[in-house]
C-alpha cells in the first residue's frame, strides 16, 4: 500500500502549523525525555525559522525547523513512522539552500545521534551544560567537505 506524503512550509513569520508541530514535539518529550524546549521559546524560534513539514492523511509526521544559516533548530518525527526516510527527507529539503547543515544534539540521544551519524554528520564539538537542565550536547555538521549536496540531491531525486 502506497502512503501519501504531503509536503508543507511553513516561512519565517508564518506559523500556521507552529501548534501542529507542538503538539507532536510534547508527545515525543513526554515518551522520550528529549525536545524539553519550553513552549514560549519554541513558538517564537519556530516563527523566525522556516519549518519543513511532513503530513499524511493531514496528520503532522514530521518536520525540521531551520534557521536561514542552515542550523536545524528542531527536528522530529512521529515514532510510528521512523524508519521510513522521513528524517532523512526533511533534513535533505534544508540542506537544499544551504552549503552546511548544523545542529546541536543530547549526547545522552542515542537513537539522534545514530540517526545524524547514518545520514553523514559529523561530531564538531562537545559542549557541557548547553541546555537548560545542564544536560550537554554536541555540536554536529554536515557539508562543505561532506559532499552535502550530492548525497542529498541525490536523495531528493530518488523520492
Amino acid at each position: 500500500m502506497s502512503v501519501n506524503v504531503e509536503k508543507r512550509v511553513d516561512e519565517p513569520g508564518d506559523a500556521s502549523y507552529a501548534e501542529d508541530a507542538w503538539k507532536l514535539k510534547e508527545r515525543i518529550r513526554a515518551a522520550e525525555g528529549v525536545l524539553k524546549q519550553r513552549r514560549g521559546f519554541f513558538i517564537d524560534a519556530y516563527r523566525r525559522a522556516r519549518t519543513h513539514l511532513l503530513f499524511v492523511d493531514d496528520d503532522l509526521v514530521g518536520f525540521a525547523s531551520a534557521r536561514r544559516d542552515g542550523y536545524i533548530l528542531f527536528l522530529a518525527v512521529a515514532p510510528e513512522v521512523r524508519g521510513e526516510g522521513h528524517g532523512r527527507r526533511l533534513v535533505a529539503e534544508v540542506a537544499q539552500n544551504h552549503r552546511t547543515v548544523t545542529c546541536h544534539a543530547r549526547t545522552t540521544n542515542e537513537s539522534a545521534l545514530a540517526f545524524y551519524e547514518h545520514i553523514g554528520f559529523r561530531i564538531e564539538r562537545r559542549i557541557d551544560s548547553y541546555y537548560e537542565d545542564g544536560g550537554a550536547a554536541y555540536y554536529l555538521k554536515l557539508g562543505e567537505n561532506d559532499s552535502l549536496r550530492g548525497k542529498l540531491t541525490e536523495f531528493l531525486r530518488n523520492r
